[in-house]
């Protein structure tokens, strides 16, 4: 690998720690957050990295700013999209300006910077994209069901998306991670076979390498999510988060 790396999410745990697997393969990396976001410690512990602005629910500023980013820093080698919330499902169920951003951030937010990514990388003739889907959405449950609802999208759009990209020389990269111990979970319960933003890194970037399609972090609920959906819809959704 060369280039630039690119990480839409700046202050993302697990962006970041991909970051830091792949930083000595780049020859920079470009960590982008929110206006404002304290990017201190990333930029101590990432020596090659500079910051710039991102505001991911801005739809009509995707294109201009990966041109831009690319105009400054070079062919973009890797862009990891790492940005997202969890929302509050509760509150999701009564206030519907609330759902709707959840869905737009998780998933209508994504799909526009990763057509336009896409597009970028195309016309290189080069790149991967990194796209974090979620189990929350190979089977939509309940107890989460806008979160889910929203990756559950996403999945389905990056898997569309690989397969236009086949041939091209463009890689997407989809992982699906379990529940993640981490800022965004903080104060949650952890469910069944759970993982660390640096376990999710490891997977992450060693299946980058080897150029697969598609990981599942940890790599037991695969099956575990194929038995899953057999479950009568009875059962389903009475299941927790």
């Amino acid at each position: 690998m060369s280039g630039t790396l690119l990480v839409l999410g700046g202050r993302s745990e697990i962006g970041l720690a991909v970051a830091e697997r792949l930083a000595g393969d780049h020859d920079k990396v470009v960590l982008a957050a929110r206006p404002g976001a304290d990017l201190t410690a990333a930029l101590a512990t990432l020596q090659k990295a500079v910051t710039v602005d991102f505001d991911a629910d801005d739809l009509a500023a995707h294109g201009p700013f990966l041109e831009k980013v690319q105009a400054e820093h070079g062919p973009i080698d890797v862009v990891v999209l790492a940005f997202g919330i969890l929302g509050d499902q509760a509150r999701a169920e009564e206030d519907a300006a609330h759902a709707a951003a959840i869905v737009h951030t998780d998933y209508v937010a994504q799909v526009g910077v990763l057509t336009h990514a896409a597009n970028l990388l195309r016309a290189q003739g080069h790149g991967s994209l990194v796209v974090f889907s979620s189990v929350a959405g190979i089977r939509v449950r309940r107890a989460n069901y806008v979160y889910g609802s929203a990756k559950a999208g996403l999945d389905g759009f990056a898997s569309g998306l690989a397969d236009a990209l086949h041939g091209s020389g463009v890689h997407l990269l989809l992982v699906r991670p379990g529940f993640v111990i981490g800022r965004m979970t903080e104060g949650m319960s952890p469910a069944p076979f759970s993982s660390t933003p640096d376990q999710v890194a490891d997977a992450t970037v060693a299946a980058l390498r080897k150029r697969r399609g598609v990981v599942w972090v940890p790599g037991v609920l695969r099956p575990v999510f194929f038995a899953m959906r057999l479950l009568p819809r009875a059962v389903w959704r009475k299941m927790p988060r």
